[in-house]
């Protein structure tokens, strides 16, 4: 820590210096992690957020304003996916806790409701973010993992097969991830139905990108709270609602199992303590954000971004389809898709778009480019389409078969800026190729953006090791 602190022009210049170390996304060539929908809709976010800023969420009696806004954002959400009356949630940091919360729900559930005994179990396509197994994980519950069929949606019959008498919870996504199909959710409730269970619909992605397109007349599988048997569904306000990060919701089809979730303290000797999600401390300006943005843009505002949106996604896919090498990866419902290449290396063609400044994210199982189009893409479809056929010619030229032998490349996606000279030494020296040059260039996008990843225990180490480093401070030269 300074001394004496830095003059307000001291710091805004060291911002500005950092922020020349990141990515840059305004180019549209980086798919993930931001999501921008244009000057002055941003001005907006910004203003509300810094009137808030100080505010704290944990007790709304103190800030009844903050209090007002976050029932509004609930009661929007319960309209949007269809609850009904009796429809309620609560505002969370992000999918991540959003999801926590609904796994934390089905265990109590399990517990005072079914009088279950033993650990809890929680069905889950593979496809289903990362986020449930560390729900899991965190909270003692058993994750079973149900394959995907050709057409990348779960095997209902496997699912159906893997419930017993533990099972709590049956999931679906709208969309997934992976390949931004929307999983069978009406199937998968039934399910739940007959067999007295509970059902979450992750829709982090989705939630504030199917209503729309739906409303604009696009064919959208259903998978709200309209389909009976729908128990939670999970939703960012910070993706496709465009708020500020820090801003998700999870709503559950009545108060009942809301209350699952709550934890309530009436014999600390600091007074009585009921908090509604994992947060105490809870940012106010996260939920003003959340709340502007969404009385600002309004449904015919999210409507015409929905649809620039979709078209942009959707010429995207159709050019993709026009070049022999590439195939889209079965039939993706909304905004976002993957994409692979059957007698080429995928992830030779990113290391080519990677040297052109593209930042797309690699997948496996199967070998896979995630797309992740948003308000801030639409016009880029041309620019993405030119750049990957020649991509593809210059691929044809150049084989990291032999790296590919020595070595299951990959750490982490879209870290690859993030690699310190020693880190990507080790990497580097794994794989027995030097480093420097073009060739590393392209070497290190695929260490940085999780190549073909098998999961051996060096590999493991290797990840560990890396995400130890990004995580520590940086150690002064001497």
């Amino acid at each position: 820590m300074q001394k004496d602190g830095l003059s307000k022009d001291a710091i805004l210049k060291q911002l500005d210096e950092f922020q020349t170390k990141d990515l840059d996304w305004k180019s549209g060539k980086f798919f993930g992690y931001v999501f921008y929908p244009g000057d002055e809709v941003y001005e907006v976010i910004q203003l509300a957020y810094t009137k808030y800023m100080s505010a704290n969420g944990l007790n709304p009696a103190v800030f009844p304003g903050l209090r007002k806004m976050e029932t509004d954002i609930i009661s929007m959400c319960a309209n949007l996916f269809n609850g009904g009356d009796d429809a309620t949630g609560v505002m969370t940091s992000g999918g991540t806790e959003s999801i926590m919360m609904a796994l934390l729900s089905a265990r109590e559930y399990a517990k005072n409701v079914l009088k279950m005994e033993g650990i809890p179990e929680v069905i889950l396509p593979v496809s289903v973010h990362p986020a449930f197994h560390k729900a899991c994980h965190f909270f003692g519950l058993k994750a079973v993992d149900i394959p995907l069929d050709n057409a990348f949606k779960p095997d209902l019959a496997l699912m159906e097969k893997a419930i017993n008498k533990r099972t709590v919870l049956l999931v679906g996504s709208a969309p997934q991830y992976p390949q931004g199909i929307v999983d069978p959710i009406p199937q998968i409730a039934a399910l739940a139905l007959k067999h007295k269970l509970l059902c979450h619909v992750d829709a982090c992605v989705g939630g504030f990108m199917l209503p729309f397109l739906e409303k604009n007349g696009y064919s959208i599988p259903l998978w709200d709270f309209r389909v009976e048997g729908v128990t939670s569904i999970s939703a960012d306000i910070h993706k496709y609602g465009y708020a500020a990060k820090g801003a998700s919701v999870i709503m559950y089809k009545n108060a009942s199992i809301r209350k699952q979730q709550f934890y309530i303290k009436t014999d600390w000797t600091g007074g009585i303590y009921g908090s509604p999600s994992f947060a105490g401390t809870r940012p106010g300006g996260a939920i003003a954000a959340a709340w502007a943005v969404l009385n600002f843009l309004g449904e015919n505002g999210f409507m015409k971004m929905a649809k620039a949106t979709m078209d942009e996604t959707q010429k995207m896919i159709n050019g993709i389809k026009e070049i022999p090498e590439l195939q889209i990866f079965g039939n993706p419902d909304a905004t976002l898709f993957s994409f692979g290449a059957e007698k080429m290396d995928i992830h030779t063609i990113a290391d080519e778009m990677a040297i052109l400044g593209w930042v797309i994210n690699r997948q496996t199982e199967p070998p896979g480019l995630h797309v992740f189009v948003t308000q801030h893409h639409v016009g880029k479809a041309e620019m993405l389409l030119n750049d990957l056929q020649f991509s593809v010619k210059k691929a044809k030229g150049f084989s990291l078969n032999n790296l590919k032998k020595d070595l299951q490349v990959g750490v982490v996606k879209g870290m690859n800026k993030l690699l310190s000279k020693e880190m990507f030494e080790k990497v580097t020296k794994m794989a027995g190729k030097s480093s420097g040059g073009a060739e590393s260039k392209r070497k290190a996008s695929m260490y940085g953006m999780m190549g073909e990843l098998k999961g051996t225990g060096t590999l493991e180490e290797m990840v560990l090791d890396f995400v130890d480093e990004l995580n520590s401070p940086e150690k002064p030269n001497k």
